[in-house]
């Protein structure tokens, strides 16, 4: 800015809380109470315990008025939109419990909002009522994986699912996609390299390992093997750790797949028997060890 006392363009120091241009050079206030148009970007987090903000949340498409609207809260603890009880009260109680179960199993944003895409529209076709909640937001959160091709077990849901039951997750499954078609978008069917990579992860096993496990479930889709993904996913991750490992561990090991994968100890016996005939084709020629190794790999 231009310094009368200067008598040339100077910097100024620009003071956000009197809203004073102060002349860097000689300390003239060149001007006051300016107004700043700027965005606010304080949030106000530390200065009570209420955690005010200057602005609400982000829009949501799937509330009336995107959210924005307001909301009267009155003395005894109901809440009113205008003259009339707010009509979204149930979704947002809804899409909180499902953010908070999104939160707990790490799942991205997409995911969430695909789930609570699911039981808004449970809500449109008046198929929610009269339903156990918990349940149905589980199978929302379920089929939102299975649809976003990131599927999750039954028990990974359930573990997160307020206590709702594993039968009645399943159940209330069956029931969305009866009543709902399975939405707009296909249901896609899972396979056991979905959730190989992770279990083995979980496991803590290395990138040699993991790698050889993914090529091995993807030579299983070659055989007629009638396993679930999940128990085939078990037994091959159970192969490649025993042709690591002495047969001391095997039992350990047998107990760790079996915890992380949510597949009985007899179900991942039995499915690797059906896996044995075809292990020369399906346990990729580079990850063998020696053939002493591999006869080990008994149970």
């Amino acid at each position: 800015m231009y310094c009368s006392d200067c008598c040339f363009q100077t910097d100024v120091v620009f003071n956000h809380s009197t809203g004073n241009a102060v002349c860097s050079n000689c300390g003239l206030v060149l001007e006051s109470r300016s107004i700043d148009e700027t965005s606010e970007w304080r949030t106000l987090a530390n200065d009570d315990d209420n955690h005010a903000v200057r602005v609400g949340g982000p829009t949501n498409p799937l509330l009336t008025g995107g959210g924005l609207s307001t909301v009267i809260a009155k003395p005894n603890g109901e809440h009113l939109r205008g003259r009339n009880r707010d009509p979204d009260r149930g979704l947002i109680l809804a899409f909180k419990t499902i953010d908070t179960m999104c939160d707990r199993l790490g799942f991205v944003a997409t995911i969430k909002d695909r789930a609570n895409e699911i039981y808004k529209t449970l809500e449109d076709e008046k198929c929610s009522k009269g339903r156990n909640q918990d349940a149905l937001l589980a199978a929302c959160l379920y089929l939102a994986c299975r649809q976003e091709d990131k599927p999750r077990t039954l028990k990974e849901i359930w573990s997160v699912a307020n206590g709702a039951t594993k039968k009645d997750i399943g159940r209330a499954k069956e029931y969305i996609v009866k009543q709902l078609g399975l939405l707009e978008k296909p249901l896609q069917e899972a396979h056991a390299g979905d959730y190989i990579r992770r279990f083995c992860s979980a496991l803590g096993l290395n990138n040699q390992a993991i790698k050889a496990a993914q090529e091995a479930v993807h030579k299983t889709l070659e055989f007629d093997i009638r396993r679930s993904p999940i128990s085939i996913s078990a037994a091959v991750i159970y192969i490649i750790t025993q042709l690591l490992d002495d047969d001391h561990k095997n039992k350990s090991l047998l107990n760790d797949i079996a915890h992380v994968t949510g597949v009985a100890t007899a179900t991942i016996k039995s499915s690797y028997k059906d896996l044995h005939p075809h292990l020369p084709e399906i346990i990729p020629n580079w990850y063998y060890l020696n053939l002493q190794a591999f006869k080990c790999c008994r149970i």
